[in-house]
């Protein structure tokens, strides 16, 4: 099978530069060409990695001499480069979040659709590196497979996104309205999202307190408790910060067969307290007053995977391209990006606006109240230093 002609754009940026380490390690990965915005950033990554430099994202894509293209350029860059690349028929591997906003989400599913019908072989797959995480792999399993039972509740805390004053310095477009488009919900915790709706599906309501620059000199959000409801029911909650140390990534999924924990002070491991009885038919039919329901205390412990989860994408994406796979083989299908995207746009508008917010959203008018935002921003930076490449590896919750 013929390797896989790579281009990146957004090469000289972070993220990037924590995908160039191991690129080298996937089978059939042909690194080939590296775009940013001028050749003073471009060149030395091309020098360095034996690319050809692109300066003009759309012509490396039009160019015909890469098969697919790894968009991780900042965030309102993404539906562009990846309706382009839908266009010239190359594969696209999309860094999180697919879009800024649901609605741009949605644009760009109907041309990849599109796309789609006039070439059947295309891939559209998006950098959800956590579905790869072999703990949340067996969540996953848990709740799809029958063995939680319907969902009763959800509550996630996962405060361990700590940032200081100088990560948000290190870029102008970070923690702007106009530059990135939101702060935590879009930056940080798309993979909790992804990961929440992937597990148990996405909220049919949302009611949040969102908190704008609360610890940190910046205009978007940095804070948020939200408060979820379903349509079985079932309700939960979902707290996060970029300003607290230390941090805790702590999951519970209560279901009508028990419960599953996830803290990540406590390793990978995960607790499965998996009753004896369905909970709800047990409180109906037990004649005790102050009976507990019986339960068996599982820990389970996920098997290792090789590579890192940022490699473990990327060797799918490489892999299905090759073996003429489709987007169910796909670890995360980009279309699926629009879920969790939905959910933080609808944890954020509530916040802003200070009412529930159902779920699907309203999408033109989120876009248009991202848009208010924009136009009425009086925020500028203090202090910008540059945005050099730097190990990002402790930076994963």
């Amino acid at each position: 099978m013929q390797a896989v002609r790579l281009g990146v754009i957004g090469a000289a940026g972070s993220m990037a530069g924590n995908h160039h380490t191991y690129f080298d390690k996937v089978d059939g990965l042909d690194y080939v060409a590296s775009c940013d915005v001028s050749p003073e950033v471009v060149e030395p990554i091309a020098e360095k990695f034996g690319t050809k430099a692109w300066t003009d994202g759309e012509a490396m894509i039009r160019s015909g001499e890469i098969d697919a293209v790894f968009i991780a350029c900042p965030h309102y860059d993404h539906p562009r480069f990846c309706r382009a690349a839908f266009e010239a028929g190359v594969h696209v591997l999309c860094e999180k979040p697919v879009a800024v906003t649901a609605l741009e989400a949605e644009q760009t599913d109907t041309a990849y659709m599109l796309a789609l019908k006039a070439n059947p072989g295309l891939l559209y797959a998006g950098m959800f590196n956590q579905r790869t995480n072999p703990a949340w792999v067996e969540i996953k399993r848990l709740c799809t497979d029958g063995s939680l039972g319907e969902l009763m509740r959800i509550s996630w805390t996962i405060t361990n996104w700590y940032r200081t004053q100088a990560y948000y310095d290190s870029g102008g477009w970070r923690a702007t309205w106009a530059g990135e488009g939101g702060g935590v919900l879009l930056n940080q915790c798309p993979h909790n999202l992804d990961l929440l709706c992937w597990f148990v599906g996405t909220p049919s309501r949302v009611t949040a307190t969102t908190a704008l620059g609360k610890y940190h000199d910046i205009e978007v959000e940095d804070d948020v408790t939200a408060i979820l409801e379903f349509d079985n029911g079932a309700t939960g909650t979902f707290v996060t910060s970029t300003g607290q140390t230390p941090g805790i990534n702590r999951l519970e999924i209560a279901g009508t067969n028990g419960t599953i924990i996830s803290d990540g002070h406590r390793g990978e491991g995960l607790s499965f307290f998996r009753t004896a009885t369905s909970v709800p038919e047990f409180t109906k039919t037990s004649p005790e007053r102050f009976a507990g329901v019986p339960f068996a205390d599982l820990t389970i412990k996920p098997a290792p995977a090789a590579g890192t989860e940022h490699e473990r994408v990327t060797r799918n994406f490489v892999d299905t391209i090759r073996q003429g796979g489709t987007q169910d083989d796909l670890v995360a299908p980009g279309t699926e990006g629009i879920h969790g995207l939905e959910l933080g746009n609808a944890m954020l508008m509530s916040g802003l606006q200070k009412k529930p917010v159902d779920i699907p959203t309203d999408r033109q008018a989120y876009a248009d109240l991202l848009d208010e935002l924009k136009a009425k921003s009086t925020f500028k930076k203090k202090v910008v230093t540059d945005g050099k490449p730097v190990d990002m590896s402790g930076s994963f919750a």
